[in-house]
């Protein structure tokens, strides 16, 4: 995973900003140790630090076309489709980025509707001084903006780059473009499946909801390194190490002409000792065949990292960080085994409404409504917390389930089907379009948030730590001390703390969402649950009824949900 970063319109001594942007982008090298790349004129700086996936031999960045010039943080998956259609390109590399060059000549900011893939960048023409800054839809690749005291624009790929440069930091929005000439970031993703009338009464073909998983898994193979998958043993990462590892023996490059480079497909599992997670990863993982590394980790190891998560994580989420610290160790493995991208499970609950409440949605069009709510928050949780934890180690992660062309499919038919029966689990139709693919018990299994999943003494152990740091005092003055979303407990109050030894200021208090137990949801999803909707505690575990009654009789399950 990359990282960017630009500075834009420049009406001064440019070699002086040069010596800027590259100190600021040194802060990002945990995300490209690979290389670093610069271009300096008179108007703008482009630096790269590069984690090599693709082409590692001729793919540095920034790229070139003439007068055009590219720094890219993302995949392309389809880049060997639009190369086809530029044939007559004198490409320079065999980078997969390099395609939006001859696309922005031919189509400027239009582009953005030919590209499959995750992606951040900025694109500067040498000639004019123009420019142009696009995110990827979903948002899987993190961007931030603002600008200095002197007006000058500021890119960059994580917070940490520009919090001290730019008063007015925030997050660059997902699915939104930005040029020289438009007066902010401007929307581009506006697929018909938000509206729930595009899909009312559409009947689920399993067979082809399927197929297109299968693909989209198929085509995010893409790598010329080792990579992997992250595997928790829950039903999401299951289905995305099943059907990699139906693929892993053929180079994908080639369209599985040719064996592959590295032919064993390797699996990853974290947890405390007797976790669920581990028991159903092992299950998936001999199952498939993967070579299986199993990370067991200790509270105190899982305490003691909080501070470097949080800096990497850069929020101060509850839940992103109770899930991010195990998957950040994780990353430090996964990093040591020589494996430089691994394919993981975001975005299937989001999808098909795999969250416990989801089982109180009194009706199709409230639960489609939740769906998409969930998707247009995904960046700020599951996305940041996937990249970012990964990336602090100089791995990249990738999520087949947001891929655009799957996501026309699995959000393109009736919501009704997606509902949660009575006695039923969530994600039902999706287990039933993958029966045989996987142990039933595990196929089955129910839902659990990850950073319970890990070991329920995982989350007792951070709010313990939380009591003895945080004062009844001074949560009772929080939203004194805190006017930006104060914290409502001491964990998140504690986490706050951290999150200031780092990032201080209004503006990045604001680049964290706050205020919700149920992330970016739809606020008539709050009143399915009102327990729930009320509680400080975001885990799983408080949805009442729903967890217990499924984790009665569970085979995998080796230590209570209350802990």
């Amino acid at each position: 995973m990359c990282s960017i970063l630009a500075i834009l319109g420049i009406d001064q001594d440019a070699h002086v900003l040069r010596k800027r942007a590259l100190r600021l982008s040194a802060r990002m090298r945990h995300r490209g140790p690979d290389w670093s790349g610069i271009h300096t004129d008179d108007h703008a700086v482009l630096v790269h630090e590069r984690l090599a996936i693709v082409d590692p031999e001729s793919g540095s960045q920034p790229l070139y076309d003439g007068d055009l010039v590219l720094a890219v943080n993302g995949e392309i998956y389809n880049h060997v489709e639009l190369r086809e259609r530029y044939s007559d390109h004198a490409f320079a590399t065999r980078s997969d980025c390099e395609v939006i060059l001859p696309l922005y000549r031919d189509l400027g900011p239009g582009l953005l509707h030919e590209l499959s893939g995750i992606f951040a960048f900025v694109l500067h023409d040498t000639r004019t001084g123009k420019w142009l800054v696009a995110r990827d839809p979903i948002g899987v690749i993190p961007l931030y903006y603002g600008h200095d005291r002197d007006g000058l624009l500021h890119v960059a790929s994580e917070l940490k780059a520009l919090v001290d440069i730019c008063p007015d930091v925030a997050e660059f929005p997902p699915g939104h473009w930005m040029a020289t000439d438009t007066d902010g970031p401007v929307s581009y993703f506006k697929p018909a499946w938000r509206d729930r009338g595009h899909s009312a009464g559409a009947p689920v073909d399993r067979d082809q909801l399927r197929e297109a998983f299968c693909d989209s898994v198929h085509r995010q193979l893409m790598s010329d390194v080792p990579y992997g998958v992250l595997l928790s043993g829950g039903l999401d990462s299951s289905l995305v190490a099943s059907i990699a590892a139906k693929y892993a023996a053929h180079r994908i490059e080639d369209s599985d002409r040719s064996d592959a480079w590295w032919p064993r497909l390797h699996s990853f599992a974290i947890g405390l000792t007797g976790s669920p997670d581990l028991a159903a990863a092992r299950k998936v993982a001999d199952a498939i065949g993967t070579v299986h590394h199993e990370v067991v980790y200790t509270l105190q190891e899982g305490l003691d990292a909080l501070p470097d998560v949080i800096r990497h994580l850069e929020t101060y989420d509850v839940t992103t960080i109770r899930a991010g610290t195990p998957m950040y160790l994780l990353a430090r493995h996964v990093k040591a085994c020589g494996v430089k991208m691994v394919l993981s499970g975001e975005g299937a609950d989001e999808i098909f409404g795999g969250y416990l409440y989801f089982h109180k949605a009194p009706d199709a069009a409230a639960f489609h409504a939740e769906t998409v709510a969930k998707l247009d928050g995904l960046h700020q949780f599951d996305c940041l917390r996937a990249n970012k934890a990964m990336a602090a180690w100089g791995v990249e992660a990738r999520v087949p389930f947001l891929d655009r062309e799957f996501l026309e499919v699995a959000m393109g038919f009736d919501a009704a089907d997606k509902m949660v029966k009575d006695g039923g689990l969530e994600k039902q139709v999706l287990r039933e379009a993958f029966e045989g693919w996987l142990p039933e018990e595990v196929l089955w299994r129910q839902k659990e948030q990850f950073s319970d999943g890990v070991g329920y003494g995982w989350i007792d152990a951070l709010q313990d730590l939380a009591e003895d740091e945080v004062s009844d005092r001074d949560l009772l003055r929080a939203s004194h001390r805190f006017q930006i979303n104060p914290p409502a407990t001491k964990e998140a109050y504690f986490y706050r703390l951290l999150f200031e030894e780092w990032f201080a200021g209004d503006a990045a208090a604001r680049t964290v969402p706050g205020g919700k137990s149920i992330a970016c949801s739809t606020p008539a999803a709050l009143a399915w649950d009102p327990d729930f909707a009320n509680s400080a505690d975001p885990s799983g575990r408080a949805v009442a009824g729903v967890h217990r009654k499924a984790w009665d009789g569970n085979p995998l399950a080796e230590s209570s949900p209350e802990g």
